[in-house]
């Protein structure tokens, strides 16, 4: 009996110690299937669903009024729209790194969050999606950026960014959803066994395809999510590398950069993990998770914050270095427009959000403090969307010749769609909560010594 008690101790560091093989589990699926629904998953609801229903009027008005309802201008012809789908773009990249690439390195702080991080990849990756579609114009032709058969032997400019854009997010996505999907198949499987209702025994039991977690089971199981991870793990980077194109093709100062790339690769998944911490810390508090999601994924979370913001503050010296060696007076004109022109504001703003406040992940209290992490995760939240405001806008309101110079504010129009992208993805997120398991069930269970062998035999 010594012998069987121990082998049900937990070994990983990254669980609180008494865990059981049963008892995971029976945590785990019990916010789903017996536990009552928090009041404030329901206040939560109704916020996030109400902001996704001024999404919608907004996006219908604009239907039937066209895009003069947003601030757009003859200098400024890109907005809000390229804004926010950069800014989601970036949100989404966290989820496929804790996901596929900490798998590989075989990292076992990602088992507490991994499933948590996929999702929001997904939603984010949703509500990116409707940026490029409602800026088009004609959103009704976007068919057009698919090379498709047809009649006028007419084919998508394979040179434009724009078209890269399209093969780049939808393979993200797909990929994103495939790998979300197997990792939940185990876990479908468990919560068929376990519900009660009859309903929900038949959804889960389709959703699972049969799993029964025999030893064939698990091996194509594996097989698969390897594979799935192998394919996303360029993904990261290809994807907003491409998104980067967008400006690093163009003549335009202050994007033709080659620094972008990466720049912008270290960006998101900066403002990704600074989200993952922004949704996950009130979710461990609410659901009372605090022994699986435990400080030091937390802190481990700070470091990767912390690493990527230092990438994210040296390509913004290097912006305006580059800038002045080249010795171009636009370049130079550029970088002094950011620091001292009309929205010096808003630059400064994003220096002190994204360079300033993380520096304080340099101590170990505030690392450790849920409070401190929270507040530093919503201000690097802000921050980079601020980052993607100026460098859309300061390198088009003052083009080249002063009597075409101009400013750019967004609408109502603007903020509301922005706004009704945030509850698009929250309502998502909530629906997420209240029918799946946000922490994957099984591979928590791998935590638990001798866990393993049981699931092998």
């Amino acid at each position: 009996m010594a012998e069987e008690k121990d082998k049900t101790k937990t070994e990983s560091p990254f669980i609180e110690p008494g865990h059981t093989y049963g008892s995971i589990t029976d945590k785990i699926s019990s916010m789903i299937l017996t536990r009552k629904t928090p009041l404030g998953w329901f206040i939560g609801f109704g916020i996030a669903f109400s902001l996704m229903m001024v999404l919608l009027f907004s996006i219908t008005y604009l239907f039937m009024k066209g895009t003069g309802i947003w601030g757009l201008n003859i200098p400024v012809g890109w907005g809000f729209a390229i804004i926010n789908f950069v800014w989601w773009i970036g949100i989404g990249h966290a989820g496929t790194l804790i996901s596929a690439i900490l798998l590989l390195f075989r990292q076992e702080w990602r088992t507490s969050i991994n499933r948590f991080a996929e999702a929001m990849t997904l939603f984010a990756v949703a509500a990116a999606g409707i940026f490029p579609l409602i800026h088009m114009g004609r959103p009704w032709l976007f068919y057009w950026l698919m090379p498709y058969p047809n009649t006028m032997n007419l084919w998508p400019q394979f040179r434009s960014p724009l078209v890269w854009d399209v093969f780049a997010v939808s393979t993200y996505a797909l990929v994103s959803l495939l790998f979300w999907y197997t990792g939940l198949v185990p876990d479908f499987g468990s919560l068929r066994d376990r519900a009660k209702n009859k309903f929900a025994q038949k959804a889960y039991g389709i959703l699972s395809m049969g799993w029964r977690g025999s030893a064939i089971h698990w091996h194509r199981y594996e097989t698969a999510y390897l594979l799935l991870a192998g394919l996303a793990t360029p993904l990261v980077i290809s994807v907003h590398t491409i998104v980067s194109f967008d400006f690093a093709m163009a003549i335009i100062p202050g994007w033709h950069a080659t620094i972008f790339p990466p720049y912008f690769v270290a960006g998101a998944v900066y403002a990704g993990f600074a989200m993952v911490l922004t949704l996950i810390i009130p979710l461990r508090k609410v659901y009372g998770l605090q022994d699986f999601i435990t400080i030091r994924h937390l802190r481990n979370m700070a470091k990767v914050m912390l690493a990527t913001g230092l990438i994210v503050a040296y390509g913004y010296m290097m912006e305006a270095f580059t800038a002045w060696y080249s010795g171009s007076e636009y370049e130079q004109f550029m970088i002094l427009n950011r620091m001292r022109g009309p929205y010096a504001p808003v630059f400064w703003a994003l220096i002190i959000c994204n360079v300033v406040v993380p520096q304080f992940l340099w101590f170990e209290r505030f690392q450790s403090k849920v409070g401190a992490l929270f507040a530093i995760a919503i201000v690097v939240n802000i921050g980079m969307w601020l980052e993607r405001f100026i460098i859309v806008v300061t390198s088009l309101h003052r083009d080249f010749l002063p009597s075409s110079w101009g400013m750019y504010a967004g609408t109502f129009w603007d903020w509301s769609i922005y706004f009704g992208s945030i509850g698009l993805f929250f309502t998502l997120m909530f629906i997420f909560l209240r029918i799946m398991p946000a922490i994957s069930i099984f591979e928590m269970r791998t935590l638990v010594k001798g866990s393993k062998k049981k699931i092998e035999n």
